[in-house]
C-alpha cells in the first residue's frame, strides 16, 4: 500500500511540474496567439514540405499539429 500512495504522490508532483510548464508558456502569449504561431510554422512546414519532397512522417507531423491545436483550445476553455 505504501508504493501505491508514494506512485500517487509521483504522479502528482508529474503533473504539478507540467502545469508549471504551461502556465510558463501561456506567460508567452494567449492562447489565441498561440494558435496563430502554430498555424504559421504549420503552414510554413508544409510550404516547405512541397520543396523538399516526399516525407513518410507527414501525417505524424499533422496529427502532432492537430493535438498541439486541440490542447491549446482546451486550456483557452480552461482559462475563461
Amino acid at each position: 500500500m505504501t508504493t501505491s500512495s508514494h506512485t500517487t504522490e509521483s504522479e502528482d508532483s508529474v503533473c504539478l511540474a507540467y502545469g508549471r510548464q504551461v502556465k510558463e508558456l501561456l506567460n508567452a502569449g494567449s492562447p489565441a496567439e498561440m494558435l496563430d504561431h502554430l498555424w504559421c510554422i504549420y503552414s510554413d512546414a508544409m510550404a516547405f514540405q512541397q520543396e523538399a519532397g516526399y516525407n513518410p512522417r507527414v501525417s505524424d507531423i499533422f496529427m502532432t499539429f492537430r493535438e498541439l491545436v486541440f490542447f491549446i483550445q482546451r486550456i483557452d476553455c480552461v482559462k475563461a
